[in-house]
């Protein structure tokens, strides 16, 4: 588990295609990794990877088909700056929100305007990810916890703060950018349990439809 809040700037050091997927070697930047060992996990761009080498200036982790075919990691280059955080440990402050390093799906920054000294971005979300997405909410974007500020439709805003700017990769997001998202667990969460004993029936999606809301009484 992590908490969004992002420790270090790393960058990508060389992408090893392995038997239909990928190796990644990362330069960790000025993450302390005294403490990490072997099969730690370390959370880049809100991706959970685990770290099978431990080089001395970075790790190495392998990037499985799944997480390629749902993350932006796929779409790296060597070179390319990456936001890093440890789990969580039991102890630490949970200066976030609770986040799982498991990426729900690619959203795209349509939007950037400055704000006083602030940047505000406009990002549009997957439609199936919209409703997990709600003002005053918490949202992972490349792994960073941040606040929803107002919410269209299947796009939100996000306004960010000079420390966010400097302390991340999120100054080099532009129209266009692609960017991994994880929705609020207790969202999920929250969403299943609705079904109540509907969930246990395969044949169900899973989803929540406003008939099954005025079915269950939630809606007159």
């Amino acid at each position: 588990m992590f908490t969004g809040i992002i420790e270090a700037i790393g960058s990508i050091r060389a992408m090893e295609p392995r038997g239909g997927d990928v190796r990644l070697r990362i330069a960790t930047g000025k993450l302390d990794l005294a403490d990490v060992k072997l099969g730690d996990s370390i959370a880049t761009n809100g991706v959970c990877l685990t770290a099978v080498e431990l080089p001395g200036d970075g790790f190495v982790a392998d990037v499985s088909t799944e997480t390629l075919a749902r993350s932006t990691l796929k779409g790296l280059k060597v070179g390319a700056v990456v936001n890093l955080e440890k789990a969580l440990q039991p102890q630490s402050r949970l200066g976030g929100h609770i986040v799982s390093g498991h990426v729900d799906g690619i959203g795209e920054v349509v939007g950037r305007e400055v704000s006083a000294r602030a940047i505000i971005f406009h990002v549009r979300a997957p439609d199936e990810l919209a409703k997990y997405i709600a003002e005053k909410g918490s949202i992972t974007v490349d792994g960073i916890s941040l606040t929803v500020n107002g919410v269209r439709g299947a796009e939100f805003d996000l306004t960010i703060v000079p420390h966010t700017v400097q302390e991340t990769n999120i100054g080099s997001w532009l129209p266009g950018s692609t960017v991994n998202l994880e929705v609020d667990v207790i969202a999920r969460y929250l969403e299943r349990l609705l079904l109540g004993e509907k969930a246990a029936h395969a044949g169900h999606d899973g989803g929540i439809t406003a008939a099954f809301l005025a079915d269950n009484g939630f809606m007159k």
